[in-house]
């Protein structure tokens, strides 16, 4: 039996959104050491962050304040620090970051994916952004094109989906084709009719996919703006779609979890979902823009 053991962090807002950018960023990364040191102590394999981790959710305004809390990836100096604490702690680590590129007032909703020995392993970007009041994702993201890399770790083969991804199934079935046995979802999510999906979409995913998922919410409300309150419960789903541990609803916190990845193998063998598709027969999937 092949024990993956998992690691999430749900934080809320340190600091102010009246202050700059650069120094949110410091706040928040200066709160995660700690949780991010714990988890290494604690022999966590893979570890994960809430969507854009080192800022809070900005896209209730659309203010290019904002703008200032891009970097680039991999060569910026969160993503150099979280090199660091993996390569210490021999553990892979998923950072979601606002993503500066060579171009002016293009940037992206991405996850660096970084390995247990340091090594940058690439980046996924953000493919559905959302446009609807209280989440202006549009004025601060492009939609990326990653085409669904799934990240050989040390530990397991890892994909990432970022929050609104996860009301489209298209992603999670390309990741798993792809060979994902663990996806992580950092999101930014709030209470009101998200709050029953939290945990309805997930543990289907992973029951139509045969994989393990690790969702992660952030936590509190963020003033000034009014979109509600970020429920945290961040929690594992097996790929039976059993949520087998949960955070809490309003902490800061890193849960840690022990995963059986056998599972993934034995219920793609029950449930024989991918040799049972017709793919020949979904080209309305595609046809209808």
């Amino acid at each position: 039996m092949t024990i993956l053991r998992g690691g999430l962090i749900q934080m809320g807002l340190k600091g102010t959104t009246d202050m700059p950018a650069t120094a949110i960023t410091k706040m928040m990364i200066d709160a995660h050491v700690p949780l991010i040191e714990q988890a290494g102590e604690a022999g966590v394999q893979v570890l994960s962050f809430q969507e854009v981790f080192s800022q809070p959710y900005f896209c209730p305004s659309q203010d290019v304040k904002w703008y200032d809390a891009v970097e680039p990836i991999p060569d910026g100096p969160t993503v150099r620090l979280m090199q660091d604490y993996a390569k210490k702690y021999e553990m892979v680590i998923v950072v979601p970051m606002y993503e500066q590129t060579g171009v002016t007032g293009v940037y992206y909703n991405t996850a660096a994916v970084i390995d247990a020995d340091g090594t940058y392993l690439g980046k996924y970007r953000k493919t559905h952004i959302p446009e609807v009041a209280g989440f202006w994702e549009k004025f601060y993201f492009k939609p990326g094109k990653s085409d669904w890399p799934v990240f050989n770790t040390r530990y397991c083969k890892l994909g990432v989906y970022i929050c609104y991804d996860r009301h489209f199934p298209e992603g999670w079935r390309a990741l798993a084709l792809n060979g994902a046995e663990y996806i992580v979802n950092p999101s930014a999510t709030v209470a009101g009719l998200s709050e029953y999906l939290w945990k309805l979409e997930q543990p289907a995913a992973a029951v139509a996919n045969g994989c393990w998922i690790g969702a992660i919410n952030r936590v509190g409300r963020e003033m000034p703006w009014n979109i509600g309150e970020f429920y945290g419960q961040s929690y594992f789903v097996n790929p039976r779609g059993q949520i087998e541990k949960i955070a809490s609803r309003d902490k800061d916190e890193l849960i840690i979890h022990d995963m059986d990845m056998g599972m993934v193998r034995e219920v793609r063998n029950l449930w024989q979902f991918f040799r049972d598709r017709r793919p020949e027969t979904y080209g309305i999937l595609t046809d209808q823009g």
